[in-house]
Parts: C-alpha cells; structure tokens; sequence
C-alpha cells in the first residue's frame, strides 16, 4: 500500500479523535488477568497490536465482553493455550507477555510478524532466565518465537544497563508473583505507565528516583477501571505538522501529560513552537489538551530523556529539517532496534529529500533546509511511514508500504485528509 501526499496550506484543527494510548491499552488488558472481579477499559485503541494484545488475554482464559464502547475483562488465572500467541507487530506485546506469563503455570510461545521477528529479544530473556524463568528462542533466546514455561521466580536487586519501559514492566510484572521483594534500578527514568496503573490496582510498588521496589502480590489486585487517554506519541504528528506548517494551529483533546511521555513536545516547544497544556483530570494519569502553534523553529541537541521521546524521534527529525541551525540527537542507539533501525531510516529518508543529515552510532545530525519531494519506503515502521507524511505537508511526498500505520494509528488517514489532499496508490 502506497500513498502521495500532496503539500497543504495553514489550517486550524482542533482534534479529539487521536488513537487512544497504545501503551496503557496493551498493559490495560494484560493487568487485567492479576485482577479480582471484572476490569472494564474504555476508549481501548482498536488497531492490529493492541487487539492481539487482547486475543492473547482471551487465549490466557480472560472472560472477555465487548460491547463496542467498553471491553470487560474476568480471569480466574492463566491458562495454559494450544495456540500460539501472536504479538503481531508489537515489541511492547512480546517484552511485556515474557514477563507476565513468567511465572504462570503451563508452556506458551509467543510469535509476531516478519519485523517482530527481528527484533531483539534477550535484554528481557536474559534477565528472566537469571532469576528461573524458563524461556527459549532463536539465536539462544534473543529472537522469536519465544518458548516460556513457567517456573517459581527468584526475587532480584536488577541494574539495568538500558533505559527502556518495557525492560522495567517485564522485570516488575516477574516480581510481583517472585518469591521475595525485589528491585529494579535503571540509569534514566523511562516511561512509568506500569508503576502507575499497578499502584492503583493496590500493588505495593515504591519508586525512589531511579530505583523501584516491588513486593510480591499477596492476593490478586483490584480491577483496572479505566478511560485511556489519547496518545501523545501519535498526537505528535499532528503537532509537528502545525509547527512546520506558516499560520497553522492545533488543538490535540483528551492526551496524557505525563511527563514521561510529553518530552516530545518539550523539545519542540525548545525548538520555538507555541505550545499550552491544560490538565483536565488526573486519576491513573494526568489527561488534559495541548494547543500547538506555528512559530519559527530554531536547531537544538536532544540528548537527555531519550527514552521519554524514542517513539516520537523520527517526527521531530522533520521538525530539525525546517528548523534554522543543524540539530542533533545523541545517546539514542535504542533507535537501531525498532520496527526499522530508526537512525538508518530517518537518515536515509531525509537525505532523499534533499537535506543534509549526518549520521552516528548513537544519532544523527540534521542541518535544517528545504524539503524536497521524494519516494520514501517506510521499511514497514508505522512511525516512520507517519512521519515523512507530515514531511509531504511542505513538499509532497510519496511513501511505501503505509499499511503499517494501522497496527497504532488507525484513523491517521482520515485526520491527514482534513488537513491535505492524499491519494493511495
């Protein structure tokens, strides 16, 4: 699937239809099955990843009830499934399910598709399998399929080398059923979605800067009764398009502002845009609005927070390539091991287009200019597929295989077309 999109002029926009969070929705539906009584989810991200997220809780035993507007979710424990459990194209899916079924009585091998397949595997299998858990796959357990069997679980004091929330949600989700308290350090804050939703479903979950201590569940937790926010990594898209874009305004409804997940924003804000946030409420997390406007972009360095801002990278970097001044992104090799090597993707992308990019190990540099059109072929990666279709908003542009983007974003098409002209091809 092929798509051109063609150059647009300013708009103003307000959107409340931004895909829900696709984070909270695949941990919604997986903490679900450590819950008493029924969970019920509302505003749960329809799109391919999350929905196999759900099909596996249903594989697992979940009782599942959905009525288009709310999914209502009972379990009465894991069950062991004669099915393979197909994460699809998810990371988060496959990570997460190493680390909940872990310790869950039976044997379960997850898959995905042909990118999940790729992807690496061993910075969750390795640190499970220290602590007993009895997981296997390709290239000695670094690559799916994943074969668990579950086993009793040693309690651990974890450093982690690496940023990353789903390496924390895995080792948490393993804790809560080990046989003593444990703790996780990691040398960044990364995203807090799992500490938060479980602290409210009554897990004992202390965080102390850096450091995350986990007591075992002594009784299964209250169920998870939630409205998930929209998300701010797809927002993004739309914030970026208003700020590259003379005279343009957006108003993105409903997202949550959690620091952890907003740093995106920050950056562009940094970068000269006018950007407002107004909370409107905060239980699991804070929800509210963020207004966007256009105003002149100037070069900075992204090198802190990283993994506040990983999923959101390659929109930023067209952000760099309208903005004054040469930007750079360091530290960010967790980019190499996305749905796509993310560096290699951007650079390459940004370099048909005209722009002068200079890539690192760790990042890249982009010396802002004029974007030209290009054909771009996404390499399956919803993220870098949306990105270079905000790009087209300035000069037009052609990307490749976009069907990806229904795995996260499913009505993106639909909200581009309110802004441009599009043509699938």
């Amino acid at each position: 699937m092929k798509i051109e999109v063609f150059p647009c002029s300013d708009f103003s926009l307000n959107i409340a239809e931004i895909a829900p969070d696709k984070s909270i929705s695949h941990r919604s539906v997986m903490f679900s099955m450590l819950a008493s009584g029924t969970s019920e989810i509302t505003n749960f991200l329809r799109a391919e990843d999350t929905l196999n997220s759900l099909e596996i809780v249903r594989k697992l035993g979940a009782k599942i009830t959905d009525d288009g507007v709310t999914i209502k979710i009972s379990s009465d424990g894991i069950k062991e499934s004669s099915d393979v459990l197909d994460c699809g194209n998810s990371g988060t899916g496959m990570r997460l399910f190493c680390g909940l079924l872990s310790s869950a009585e039976g044997h379960f091998i997850l898959n995905g598709d042909e990118y999940l397949r790729r992807r690496p595997m061993k910075r969750v299998t390795a640190p499970l399998i220290n602590i007993g858990a009895k997981l296997d796959g390709r290239n000695n357990g670094d690559l799916a399929p994943l074969s668990i069997r579950g086993a009793s679980l040693k309690s651990f004091d974890y450093e982690s080398k690496i940023a990353s929330a789903q390496v924390k949600s895995a080792m948490i989700l393993a804790a809560l059923r080990a046989d003593g308290v444990c703790t996780y350090t990691e040398p960044e804050l990364s995203r807090d979605h799992t500490e938060r939703m479980l602290q409210g479903m009554g897990a004992t979950i202390k965080v102390d800067g850096l450091k995350t201590t986990i007591s075992p569940m002594k009784e299964l937790l209250s169920p998870l009764i939630i409205r998930v926010p929209a998300d701010p990594s797809s927002a993004f898209f739309f914030a970026v398009a208003a700020a590259i874009t003379p005279n343009s305004h957006v108003l993105l409804e409903g997202v949550t502002l959690n620091e952890t997940r907003i740093e995106a924003f920050k950056a562009l804000e940094r970068m000269g845009a006018n950007i407002i946030y107004e909370v409107t409420q905060n239980k699991y997390e804070p929800i509210g609005n963020i207004s966007v406007k256009y105003a002149p972009l100037k070069a900075i360095t992204v090198e802190y927070n990283i993994s506040w801002l990983i999923d959101e990278l390659p929109a930023l970097s067209i952000a760099f390539a309208c903005a004054e001044g040469v930007s750079s992104v360091k530290n960010a090799q967790e980019l190499r091991v996305k749905e796509s090597d993310r560096i290699a993707t951007v650079v390459s992308g940004l370099s048909a287009c005209g722009i002068l990019v200079t890539e690192y190990e760790d990042g890249y540099s982009v010396k802002g200019g004029v974007l030209s059109s290009a054909t771009i072929d996404s390499h399956g990666d919803h993220r870098i597929a949306m990105s270079f279709m905000i790009a087209g908003l300035n000069c037009g542009m052609n990307v490749e295989d976009v069907a990806c983007v229904y795995t996260s974003f499913p009505n993106f098409f639909e909200l581009l077309q309110k802004i441009t002209r599009v043509e699938f091809k």
